[in-house]
C-alpha cells in the first residue's frame, strides 16, 4: 500500500479540479518539461527511460462517468481470444492512426469501434503525461466525463466485457498496492489494485496512480 489522502470528489469537483491540474494540452512528443511517466519508474532497481521516438503512439480514455451514488470509471476487460494482453482489464483505446490528427481523436474512435460508446457523450477535461510501457507503447491519457444516459455495444473481438468502478476506491492510495513477477527473466513491480474479482494492474493501475497523484498534489 502506498501513503497519502484519499480524494472523495463528486462528478462536478472532479471535472473543476482536473481543469484545473491536468494538462489543457496532450504532451508533445520529446517535451523536455513533461518527463514520461511509464513502468521503468516502479522497478526495484534503477532502469533507463525507454526512447519515446522509437514507441507505438497510443490513447486512451479515462471515462469519468457521474452517478447518482458517486463517479465511477469506465473500464474493459479484453478479448480472451487476443494475442496480446488478453483478458486483462484496460482503459478503451489503442494505437494511433495517421489519420487521426489527435490523441482526442484516437481515444474517441477506439473507444467507439470497441464498446460503441458514442463520442458525443464525451467530455474532454484534460490529459496526463504520456506513459511508456514495457511492452514499447507511448500512450496519452484523455481524462474526460462520460454523460449519461447511454448505452454500449461491445466489440466481441476485443472486448468481453465493459464495467464501472467507483472513482473513489481507484483515488484511495491504500488501494493502491506494490506487487511484483518475473517478466523475461527480470523481477518487475508495478501498481496493482484489486476490486470485487477484478485484477487493475500494470499501465492501467500505473496510469490512474499518475492521476492521483495529479489531482492530490
Amino acid at each position: 500500500m502506498t501513503s497519502g489522502k484519499a480524494l472523495h470528489l463528486s462528478a462536478e469537483a472532479f471535472a473543476a479540479l482536473a481543469r484545473q491540474r491536468l494538462r489543457p494540452e496532450p504532451p508533445q512528443l520529446g517535451d523536455v518539461i513533461a518527463r514520461p511517466r511509464g513502468d521503468h519508474e516502479n522497478q526495484p532497481q534503477p532502469v533507463p527511460v525507454p526512447d519515446e521516438k522509437r514507441a507505438i503512439p497510443a490513447a486512451v480514455l479515462i471515462g469519468i462517468v457521474p452517478r447518482l451514488e458517486g463517479p465511477t470509471v469506465l473500464l474493459t476487460q479484453r478479448a480472451a481470444s487476443l494475442r496480446n494482453h488478453s483478458a486483462q482489464v484496460a482503459f478503451p483505446g489503442g494505437r494511433v492512426d495517421a489519420v487521426d490528427g489527435s490523441p482526442v481523436v484516437t481515444a474517441l474512435r477506439e473507444t467507439e469501434e470497441e464498446i460503441g460508446l458514442a463520442r458525443e457523450r464525451i467530455r474532454t477535461l484534460g490529459f496526463l503525461d504520456a506513459y511508456l510501457t514495457g511492452t514499447g507503447y507511448r500512450i496519452v491519457p484523455v481524462v474526460a466525463l462520460v454523460e449519461p444516459p447511454f448505452s454500449l455495444n461491445l466489440n466481441r473481438h476485443e472486448v468481453d466485457e465493459a464495467f464501472e468502478t467507483p472513482l473513489s476506491f481507484l483515488l484511495d492510495p491504500a488501494n493502491h498496492r506494490r506487487e511484483g513477477r518475473e517478466w523475461k527473466g527480470h523481477f518487475r513491480t508495478y501498481y496493482a489494485m484489486p476490486f470485487e474479482g477484478r485484477y487493475i494492474w500494470g499501465a492501467t493501475a500505473g496510469m490512474i496512480r499518475n492521476l492521483y497523484e495529479r489531482l492530490a498534489d
